[in-house]
């Protein structure tokens, strides 16, 4: 008898603790929910602004359906690349200028390439932020010192990149002994072109 009442006693003194165990980090996610959210929003505005500089709000679409979009990209040749977010670049008096796409490459030397990149409604290439990258360092980890800036403020049909030296709008100088880099990021800059224009209604990139 007095195993049994120890053995109860335990079980007691744990439920209890377990109970007040739940309780502590019920309130712990209500007390940090807030800040959390707040932080993350922060973030994400951020990145966007990186990829989109003249907007000022950004709203991520809801009903965006990543499995349509990869469905769509692979229709169109672009079957290593897909698109995470959609995002609305907007003005400070909520006028729509142009979406912010997070564009995922799976075709980079060493693993996946994560960029943000925006686009306004005339389908000018605004910027691209690079958000990860795992490349060889001193060739394909110069991404964003090399190509970013090639591209910003284009617009073009689709992008091409060359080793020879950009002759045209549409050319990037291929990253000095990365190219597999550089076609990465090329093919999910083109991918992005395509599904704007699907977006927009335009005519879409073969």
């Amino acid at each position: 008898m007095k195993k049994v009442l120890e053995l109860l006693k335990n079980t007691i003194i744990l439920i209890l603790i377990t109970v007040m165990a739940g309780g502590l980090l019920g309130f712990v996610y209500q007390v940090t929910k807030e800040p959390i959210a707040i932080k993350e929003e922060e973030r994400k505005n951020e990145a966007c602004k990186l990829a989109f500089k003249t907007a000022d709000t950004f709203t991520e679409v809801s009903d965006f359906d990543i499995e349509q979009a990869d469905l769509l990209l692979a229709s169109k040749g672009f079957e290593n690349t897909s698109i995470q977010t959609v995002y609305l670049a907007n003005s400070v008096e909520n006028t729509m200028l142009g979406y912010v796409l997070t564009m995922v490459s799976h075709e980079g030397y060493n693993g996946d390439i994560s960029f943000m990149m925006g686009i306004s409604l005339d389908g000018t290439i605004e910027a691209i932020s690079i958000l990860s990258i795992s490349e060889t360092p001193g060739l394909g980890m110069r991404a964003e010192e090399v190509i970013v800036s090639q591209i910003e403020e284009k617009n073009v049909d689709y992008f091409e990149y060359t080793k020879t030296g950009a002759m045209t709008a549409n050319q990037i100088d291929a990253i000095s002994g990365a190219t597999i880099t550089t076609n990465a990021i090329t093919t999910g800059l083109n991918a992005g072109i395509s599904y704007f224009d699907y977006l927009v209604g335009g005519v879409e990139n073969e």
